[in-house]
């Protein structure tokens, strides 16, 4: 099984150590259909538009499935194999041009220990090996304190606040976020 391990300090293989615990990515299956219901919760959607209807949910699980370019994992602490969230990065035309995009969830009962942080640390190593693009990029609701201190963290460029549609016909103010997969 393919599998990259990554702490909150940013070390690679199942060393890195968050909180204590190593944390890999497995890439998503069929069976992480559980993921995406858990975290369509009010909580969890708050700068997201909200809960998706069941529908939704499983058009969104093939479309990790069925990702051409990039990828979607599930987070998981290496010492357990537990999942404690969602993180993946897939292609986005962004002002005339293709870039990565990356997106993440951690679930409730694990927020607050590094674990994004280091999940993303894990994608941009990702998304690097991948090749293809140079720019990694994470679009954050200006609000959601949580998520761009997990940018910051993973070593991101804040370029500044932008207008962003998610969902389709949702508009929010968010921070483009950007990660120069050329560099270091």
């Amino acid at each position: 099984m393919e599998t990259a391990g990554y702490g909150a300090d940013g070390t690679g293989g199942d060393m890195g150590r968050t909180e204590g615990s190593a944390l890999r990515l497995e890439p998503w299956t069929e069976d992480d259909f559980w993921l995406l219901r858990l975290h369509n919760s009010p909580e969890m959607t708050a700068h997201l538009g909200g809960p998706e209807s069941e529908e939704k949910l499983a058009s969104r699980h093939r479309r990790y499935l069925e990702l051409e370019a990039g990828r979607m994992y599930r987070a998981v602490l290496a010492d357990s194999g537990q999942a404690v969230g969602v993180i993946g990065f897939w292609e986005r035309q962004w002002r005339d041009t293709t870039v990565w995009e990356t997106g993440w969830g951690i679930s409730p009962a694990f927020q607050g220990r590094g674990l994004a942080a280091g999940a993303a640390r894990a994608v941009v190593a990702e998304a690097r090996a991948a090749g293809r693009h140079r720019y990694l990029h994470a679009y954050p609701s200006v609000d959601h304190a949580a998520s761009n201190a997990v940018c910051r963290a993973a070593g991101f460029t804040l370029l500044g606040p932008v207008d962003f549609e998610y969902p389709k016909g949702h508009w929010l103010t968010s921070n483009d976020w950007r990660f120069d997969l050329a560099s270091g």
